[in-house]
């Protein structure tokens, strides 16, 4: 089960976010909009099913399967692209929508980031781990450069949800702002639970997942970032 981002100032953040990005794009805003639509899908909570192999943090956005618009055909109506920008448009313009809109979402995501990163980091992480912040990954490998410290660690964090095999990587990590129904569970090969605990404080907290874990369960918390280096 995902929650909304977030409890309490981190809903500020966000809607401060948001608003600010969308005041300097308002002339594009319906162009924006479509492409988003057209080349993204929502993100959903990983599957709890026993052959799940893939989380739902931010390495692998999904998109749609509508044609693409040909490499040689990613001209905007005036001007033109420069290299990281066509680099990003490249399998993710649908037909018939404006590159430059498409490149605009990009854009704003970056924005987004550049906010968030200046009021909480931790926020900023936690967006792109849950996929708050959609397609943070091709944005910043080709328009943000500066945030790519953001995404490697938002790659090794979990979103709530059930993890399990290769999946769970031991180490300690700590939570994000959670709510006051944070729970987490983690068991080993036969099934025991090895850690467990809840935070109904909603005060954040800090776990470590042990060499021995199998299967890794969370609720409520958010998302939960790494401690330190975990390789």
């Amino acid at each position: 089960m995902r929650y909304p981002f977030l409890a309490g100032a981190a809903v500020v953040v966000l809607t401060a976010a948001l608003a600010a990005c969308g005041s300097s794009s308002d002339g594009h805003k319906s162009a924006s909009d479509a492409a988003a639509s057209a080349t993204r899908a929502p993100v959903t909570a990983p599957s709890a099913g026993p052959g799940d192999a893939e989380s739902s943090g931010p390495s692998a956005p999904r998109t749609s399967e509508a044609p693409k618009l040909p490499t040689d055909e990613l001209t905007p109506a005036t001007g033109s692209f420069n290299k990281k920008q066509k680099e990003y448009l490249v399998d993710r313009v649908p037909e018939g929508v404006d590159p430059a809109a498409v490149l605009q979402t990009g854009q704003e995501t970056c924005d987004k980031l550049t906010y968030l990163v200046k009021v909480d980091r931790d926020t900023a992480v936690g967006a792109i781990v849950t996929g708050e912040i959609a397609d943070a990954r091709p944005a910043v490998e080709h328009l943000c450069t500066q945030h790519a410290d953001l995404v490697r660690e938002a790659s090794r964090g979990y979103a709530d949800g059930t993890y399990k095999g290769d999946q769970v990587r031991p180490g300690r990590y700590r939570d994000v702002t959670p709510t006051a129904n944070c729970a987490w569970q983690i068991t080993g090969a036969d099934g025991r639970t090895l850690v467990s605990g809840s935070s109904h404080s909603g005060k954040r907290a800090e776990i470590t997942v042990p060499k021995a874990a199998r299967a890794f369960t969370s609720t409520g918390c958010y998302a939960w970032l790494p401690e330190g280096d975990h390789g």
